[in-house]
């Protein structure tokens, strides 16, 4: 009698291991309101095979070019193989330990667009993404068994692409600011405003939002070319500066903000002196004189408004006798264009 409990009691052990080892699905059927067992989707990942465990042995020895070859053959003699996907992580890591990082890519590209379920989609887009920050980083293609063609452009476009795939995910946030520090850094400051500003409107709890709010500032700034030139990306500097000190009041003392926000006032006030010059190179003394006092009332602590209280002092009594500009809450801009007069 003990024999058989303990044999019946082993069967329920052998039963439960199964039932564990073997999770069943479920679906609702809302036609009968009833639970019906579905078969689990397979998913596929890395997997037992001698063939390229060999290779990933081949890998860890650095044996490039015979891991090229057995998986590259591997591939060709298995079109349906379950772990495939593997065989082109492997075969595209062995690409871009070679040097030839385009057909990394490209390794990388087949294996998410044909297995979105694999484990290794993920790692799949960090190679990609390791392809791109060489690009960007002065990596050359090869032409004529030289490195020596650049590849920029395809490496902004390759961290495009990485966004697309996985939106919202870290490696998506990696890509767009590491697209953004190329612009900043190749001095495309106007592409690097627009590249940050993207970053922080998707990222807006990023840790890194407080660089980015900087370096976007400094991007604008780095537009304007002249009070003879649009001053509208000064506005934006201008503004950027301030929610940094509001925001984050001691990065913006470690990074002299308010230097820069002086320096943007000069400019602005230098640039309402240029347009008030025109006017009275053309004889409009009112409309000068409605700049001029627009820039002492805007900016009264610039150098430009000590030079502007004495040109004020010399200008003709009829155009003395004009109201001066009404004052609104806050500093307003300088006009992008020149006021209409009347007649």
């Amino acid at each position: 009698m003990a024999w058989r409990v303990c044999l019946v009691y082993l069967g329920c052990l052998i039963w439960a291991s199964q039932a564990w080892a073997e999770p069943k699905a479920y679906q609702y059927n809302s036609a009968s309101g009833q639970w019906i067992e579905t078969q689990p989707k397979p998913t596929t990942g890395p997997s037992a095979n001698p063939w390229l465990d060999r290779a990933q042995r081949l890998i860890d020895a650095r044996q490039y070019q015979q891991v090229h070859d057995d998986v590259l053959c591997w591939l060709l003699r298995n079109p349906k193989a379950t772990d495939r996907d593997r065989g082109i992580l492997l075969l595209a890591q062995a690409y871009f330990a070679l040097g030839d990082r385009l057909w990394c890519f490209f390794q990388c590209d087949e294996l998410i667009e044909n297995f979105p379920d694999s484990k290794l989609f993920f790692p799949a887009l960090e190679l990609q993404y390791r392809v791109a920050d060489a690009y960007l980083s002065g990596y050359k293609k090869k032409f004529l068994g030289l490195h020596i063609v650049p590849m920029e452009d395809a490496g902004v476009e390759m961290l495009f692409r990485i966004q697309q795939r996985a939106p919202g995910s870290p490696i998506a946030e990696k890509s767009l600011l590491r697209t953004a520090d190329y612009y900043y850094r190749a001095s495309f400051f106007d592409l690097a405003a627009d590249a940050y500003g993207a970053y922080l409107r998707i990222y807006p709890r990023s840790p890194a939002t407080a660089q980015v709010r900087l370096r976007q500032a400094y991007s604008n700034l780095a537009q304007f070319h002249g009070p003879a030139y649009d001053s509208t990306p000064l506005l934006d500097a201008r503004t950027q500066f301030m929610e940094i000190q509001s925001l984050t009041p001691d990065l913006a003392r470690e990074s002299g903000v308010q230097r820069f926000i002086d320096q943007i006032e000069d400019h602005l006030a230098a640039k309402i002196r240029v347009d008030a010059e025109y006017y009275s190179r053309v004889h409009q003394p009112k409309a000068a004189v409605f700049l001029y006092r627009s820039l002492l009332q805007r900016y009264p602590n610039t150098h430009d408004a000590k030079a502007v209280r004495v040109i004020l002092a010399k200008m003709p009594a009829s155009a003395l006798s004009d109201p001066w500009p009404p004052i609104s809450s806050g500093q307003l801009p300088p006009p992008t264009t020149r006021p209409v007069l009347r007649p």
